[in-house]
């Protein structure tokens, strides 16, 4: 005997109604919250979803004042773990951009790191894509793109960098006078001109500094492709960035 037609089957829809209703006491109960928080951390929250990555500057990451040790331990904990978060996706949007999320460790021509307080970005001279012409400190198309990105990196999320040169050993230049030391220099500052000529702020460049061939890889052989390369640290606290190594050809810039 079929069903007459106001019989018809509608037991799917509360599901729908249900849904509904759970995803709004979600969203009560996270307003809720927050209005619950004391004003430093609504301020933080507001800043937050302003710019994301640039909220979780001293402010919101260091140590809140007041009595409440465990309050302000708590706080610092959440937003470092917003910080790594965003630092995380940072990294991966510079993969993303260069094109280089399915290289091989051997083959990789940039290595992108979350460090405590940035980025630490290293760019390698690999002879299959070399960002500098032989034994010059000239960018190749490639290497000024990489610069062109880092910059914007730079530019858009207020970093301080560091720029370190390094050369592996063994390497041979065709003049006697110019060795290891200036090369490494040199491509150091030409990628801060460089980075400079893509916008971003000279008083951004925190450190310009040369290593020769002394500080290779750690667990690679000191005459590898991988030892030419440079470094640039990228930090969101001036206070952390690191102090020059007494084996450096060191140039500042304020």
């Amino acid at each position: 005997m079929s069903k007459k037609k106001g019989e018809a089957h509608h037991g799917g829809a509360w599901k729908v109604a249900y849904a509904d209703f759970v995803t709004a006491m979600m969203a009560l109960f996270m307003v809720l919250w927050i209005s619950s928080q004391d004003k430093q951390i609504l301020l933080a929250t507001s800043d937050y979803f302003k710019q994301p990555f640039n909220a979780l500057t001293d402010k919101s990451v260091g140590v809140m004042k007041g009595k409440d040790g465990g309050t302000a331990g708590k706080e610092k904990q959440s937003a470092s773990a917003a910080n790594l978060a965003f630092l995380n996706a940072l990294a991966k949007e510079l993969n993303h951009v260069l094109n280089i999320a399915d290289a091989t460790p051997d083959e990789q021509p940039v290595d992108v790191q979350v460090t405590s307080d940035g980025l630490k970005v290293t760019v390698y001279d690999r002879a299959k894509r070399p960002i500098f012409e032989k034994n010059t400190a000239t960018f190749t198309p490639w290497g000024r793109f990489v610069m062109q990105n880092l910059a914007w990196i730079v530019d858009h999320n207020k970093f301080s960098a560091v720029i370190d040169g390094h050369a592996a050993q063994g390497t041979m230049l065709p003049k006697a006078d110019y060795g290891l030391w200036e090369l490494t220099s040199d491509r150091a500052n030409a990628a801060r001109r460089l980075l400079v000529e893509y916008a971003v702020d000279p008083s951004k460049i925190a450190r310009v500094a040369g290593f020769a061939d002394t500080e290779p890889l750690p667990n690679t052989p000191p005459n590898a492709e991988a030892n030419q390369r440079i470094t640039v640290s990228l930090s969101v606290s001036k206070d952390t960035i690191p102090q020059t190594s007494s084996n450096a050809t060191t140039e500042s810039y304020e």
